[in-house]
This record gives C-alpha cells, structure tokens and sequence, in this order.
C-alpha cells in the first residue's frame, strides 16, 4: 500500500466492521469486496457520472454511491441504505480523503459524523496544505468564517467562499513550490475577476451549488482552527494523532475520535499542535 493508504488505514479491522468512505470518487481507499463499506457522496450515481464524464483523470464508469449526504442528514443518509445497515453502536470508521475542505458547514459536517460513529470510532482526513495547491495565494481559514457558515447553517458554498476561491485560485506546480522555486508573477489564474465575482453571483441568487474550497488549510492552521472551536463549545472531536505534510506532497493526515468532554478535546489539539514544525518549515520525515 502507498503512504497515505498506509497511514489513513492504520488499526482498521476492515474485514471485520463496517465503516464509510465520504466522496471516494473512483479509487477509494476501501474498495467494495470484502470490507463492509458504505460510499457516500453529495450525489447519486448517475449525477456523479454525468459531473465526471469529461475528466480524464477519473474513470466514469467505476463511480458508485451507496448514500447521498446532501440535505439530508448523514445519518438519514446511511439509514437509507439497505445493502449494509449502520450497526446499533455505530460505524467504526469513516474516511475522507480531500473532503474537509469542501464541506458547506464544516461544524455541522464534524457533528453528523460523529453522530454515525461509534465512542470507538474514528474519523480519518486527507486534506490538502495549501502552501503546496492551488490555494497557496488564498489565506487560512478563520473560526469567524467557519462559524458564521454554521450559524446560517449552510448547506452550499456560500457566495463569498466561491469568490475567494474563483478570484485567488493559481495552478501550482507542487514540486516547485516546495523548492521555493514559483514566480509569482507567472501564477495562472483560472478564472477572471469577472468569472469569480459571477459564480459568486450564482451561488447568492440562484443558490447554484459549486464545488470549491470551502477552507484552507496548513497542518498549523488546521490544528489553530480546531483548538478555537474546542474553546468555544463547537467540536466534540478530539485530535488521535496529525501526521504533518511530508517533503514534495501536498497533503497532511489527521485522525479524530468523538470525545464529549470539552477539556479532553482541547487538550488533545494543544497536544497536536507541539508536534508540528516550527512556522515556516515542515518537519522532514524521520
């Protein structure tokens, strides 16, 4: 298996419990076969093909999606499902592998997956280092952002998420980032001022819904983020362990378990925080 698979799968008995995997698209790290494992995506099957049809990067015709979590809850979602009912006590993982950082309401997102996982269970994230993707001009996420998002309980990018992603997304070569080697002057943009502020537009009158990036994020800014809405009564996840962004990658790994005492919780991300690399580097693998 590959780093990631390696380290995201860690201490799962995939044979002998069931779990779910959130947006796996066409490689999922728990293939359907023997694992008890439910696909979930914001989508149904047909819409999830037709979206991707074009892409060829993605092989179309693999896409399947067990649960659709869009204005349904989670747990109504994986309800749903027949071919692999949600245990009595609850999952005993679920993965998501570059999905924290699309999610509309990233409280409400944390608080449905733990409502479906087990006291046992664990949430395991990929998400993406900004520094080294597409993001790299946009800057970190703030608790207000996040909390505003969960106040108008938002269930689609809101219109000024889709403008910060449309008016500073660059393509970024990964590994030149990571020697300091980008001109920034030479950054292309995708979209124009005008492109960005009319998806932004759509987004707010028509409730058109576009799959952005919600929220950036370096594995400091993760944990920064995570250790506010602790103090502020809005996580009941503790943090496992973080696995910080390894040399010429773009991704880090962290590893959630549902926690309901407030104090735990945040002892756990001021914990998580100490085994990060100091600001302005990351740490090279040992």
């Amino acid at each position: 298996m590959s780093h990631r698979q390696t380290t995201l799968l860690q201490g799962l008995d995939l044979l002998a419990t069931v779990g779910a995997e959130i947006g796996p698209l066409d490689k999922p790290l728990v293939p359907k076969g023997g694992a008890a494992v439910i696909h979930v995506d914001h989508c149904g099957t047909d819409e999830l093909k037709a979206r991707w049809a074009s892409d060829p990067h993605v092989n179309a015709d693999a896409l399947h999606v067990d649960a659709v979590w869009g204005e349904a809850t989670l747990r109504q979602a994986i309800m749903a499902v027949d071919a692999v009912p949600l245990p009595p006590d609850g999952l005993a993982y679920v993965l998501a592998s570059h999905v924290i950082e699309h999610v509309p309401d990233l409280v409400t997102w944390l608080r449905e997956v733990k409502e479906v996982l087990s006291p046992t269970g664990v949430l395991r994230l990929a998400v993406p280092d900004k520094r080294y993707t597409f993001d790299l001009l946009r800057r970190t996420t703030l608790l207000p952002e996040v909390a505003e998002a969960y106040i108008r309980r938002r269930r689609a990018p809101s219109a000024s998420r889709v403008l910060d992603f449309g008016l500073h997304m660059v393509h970024v070569d990964c590994g030149k980032a990571w020697r300091g080697a980008l001109d920034a002057d030479k950054l292309v943009r995708p979209y124009t001022d005008a492109q960005a502020l009319e998806l932004a537009q759509d987004a707010e009158r028509n409730g058109a819904y576009h799959d952005v990036h919600c929220w950036v994020f370096t594995p400091s800014s993760f944990v920064d983020l995570m250790t506010s809405m602790a103090r502020c009564g809005l996580l009941e996840m503790s943090c496992e362990w973080l696995v910080d962004t390894r040399p010429d990658t773009f991704e880090f790994f962290v590893s959630l378990r549902p926690c309901n005492d407030p104090a735990s919780v945040l002892r756990s991300w001021e914990a998580a925080a100490a085994t990060l690399a100091p600001a302005g580097g990351v740490k090279q693998a040992a």
